[in-house]
């Protein structure tokens, strides 16, 4: 499984768990990662939820990004393979940005996508 952050990415990640962990708890900075996922919906079929967790869930993919632990939830694995996840820091749009070779089409929004016939409906921008 193949998940990679630019540099950019990694850092505000980073800062999210770390801003995310109580003070002195050193467990929960040991198990603190980002949780990547895809569920249906957004304007394209798919569309990608990330989360801070202290707890993956039990088949998640366990996958280390320089200072970064990242869980891919099995079942997105398919749809997330050779993904590359970058931070865009500007005036007009600020965020994360997901490229994905298993991508057939993208809403303009860059929050959704399709992939193939396997896509989902979608739900119109609004």
């Amino acid at each position: 499984m193949t998940v990679t952050l630019t540099e950019k990415a990694e850092f505000r990640l980073r800062t999210f768990v770390l801003g995310s962990t109580p003070d002195n708890n050193t467990v929960a900075v040991a198990t603190k990662g980002v949780r990547l996922s895809v569920k249906d919906g957004g304007c394209s079929g798919y569309e990608y939820a990330i989360e801070i967790t202290s707890k993956p869930q039990p088949d998640d993919l366990v996958i280390s990004q320089g200072k970064v632990l990242l869980y891919v939830d099995a079942k997105s694995a398919p749809l997330l393979e050779g993904v590359v996840i970058d931070f865009i820091d500007g005036v007009m749009e600020s965020g994360f940005k997901f490229t994905n070779p298993n991508a057939t089409d993208n809403c303009s929004c860059g929050k959704s996508f399709k992939a193939g016939d396997c896509t989902p409906d979608g739900v119109p921008c609004s």
